[in-house]
């Protein structure tokens, strides 16, 4: 078995400002630990389960926040950024057998953490199909694209019950929920054992966490400056529909994360 993991860490265990997600800062190594354990609890899942390869995308930020010296020996680590598409998932093909997400959060203009966002900070929201999306509806998309079924998420209760209505088999771990500004935790020695106990469990029904993929892709971005719409709108494909939104189209999920990538 080949299993796929990708890692952020606004969804990890006791994240709630900004300043612990941001490499140097003084309030940060503690949090980047965590992440670093939580991936460790989720490889070590997924071996348990037969897995002889396992390829983990650090994910946040500047793709350099998980310890590489704690991981197991099987496991490959793909830190920095590819610049492609793909971006969250990147290095992700149709050889895997499964996928998992750990340390993700709720999507912007959801009020599920204090940290929601999809993919940049600039947006007030993404919707995919008329849909508020996350960077799980995006990553999920980007997986089955390549035949990859998503078995497990951990990260805050919004996503984790939102990830349920979109992916009926997904296991999760809630492992805190976010209330206004504020986060309510759970123990982080206690949130690693979760991880990798619903890890196997997930790993154990990889053909109910497929997906239908949809015919079509129609792509609104609502941005907190009026600039960032005007710049978007002179991508090919993209038409702006008032001072703040753009819309696309896209046939396939790589025509969406492309531009996604280039105007968001």
């Amino acid at each position: 078995m080949k299993v796929f993991i990708s890692v952020d860490i606004e969804g990890v265990t006791g994240v709630t400002s900004w300043s612990e997600t941001t490499l140097g800062n003084h309030d940060y190594k503690q949090f980047a630990e965590q992440m670093t354990k939580e991936t460790i609890a989720a490889c070590e899942g997924a071996i348990a389960m037969g897995a002889k390869e396992v390829f983990v995308k650090d994910a946040h930020d500047s793709a350099r926040n998980i310890d590489i010296t704690k991981l197991p020996r099987c496991v490959k680590l793909s830190r920095g950024w590819t610049n492609c598409p793909e971006s969250m998932v990147a290095g992700i093909d149709d050889t895997f057998d499964a996928a998992i997400f750990i340390g993700y959060h709720s999507g912007a203009g959801f009020d599920g953490s204090p940290l929601s966002h999809t993919m940049n900070t600039n947006n007030n929201y993404m919707k995919i199909n008329g849909e508020l999306a996350s960077e799980f509806t995006i990553n999920s998309y980007i997986a089955a694209s390549y035949g990859v079924p998503v078995v497990f998420l951990s990260g805050d209760k919004m996503l984790c019950e939102k990830a349920k209505e979109f992916n009926k088999g997904i296991e999760t771990v809630a492992v805190k929920e976010g209330i206004g500004g504020a986060t309510i935790s759970i123990n982080p020695d206690y949130a690693c054992d979760l991880i990798k106990e619903k890890v196997k469990a997930g790993l154990k029904h990889i053909t109910s966490c497929k997906i239908q993929i949809p015919e079509k892709f129609n792509v609104e971005i609502c941005y907190k400056e009026h600039k960032e719409a005007k710049r978007a709108s002179y991508y090919p494909g993209v038409t702006q529909i008032n001072s703040s939104t753009v819309s696309y189209s896209a046939k396939d999920v790589m025509q969406l994360a492309t531009t996604r990538m280039f105007i968001s």
